[in-house]
């Protein structure tokens, strides 16, 4: 169980770190630009980085502090947040009627919702 969660952490930080990485990286005009991302017209410039932010630092939680054994309780916090955003991420999209991306997003929800469980219960570190 410990292997599949340390790869079930590793698939959700690397996604992260994508998503993350991706939404600090380009402008928010280029973003616009992009067909899936049509969502961020609602947002602000400056609320996008915090969540790409937010997105990259969840996506380092769920790895390092487990790897260093420094506040190994900070993995399944992570998990928590990264799901948080998650569910943010639905309820953007079901208000938009943006119904494709809500699959994606759920199932990254129950992953992460998943690990965070296992992380915080019998496979704690």
């Amino acid at each position: 169980m410990n292997v599949f969660l340390w790869i079930l952490a590793g698939v959700l930080a690397a996604f992260f770190l994508a998503a993350g990485a991706n939404k600090l990286a380009q402008s928010h005009a280029k973003l616009l630009a992009t067909p899936n991302m049509k969502w961020v017209e609602d947002f602000s410039p400056g609320t996008l980085k915090l969540i790409g932010a937010a997105e990259v630092l969840g996506a380092i939680g769920l790895i390092l502090p487990a790897v260093l054994d420094i506040a190994p309780i900070l993995t399944p916090l992570a998990a928590v947040g990264l799901a948080v955003i998650m569910l943010g991420a639905i309820i953007t999209h079901g208000r938009r009627k943006e119904y494709q991306p809500i699959i994606i997003n759920a199932v990254v929800l129950v992953l992460a919702v998943v690990l965070a469980i296992f992380r915080f219960g019998p496979n704690s570190f």
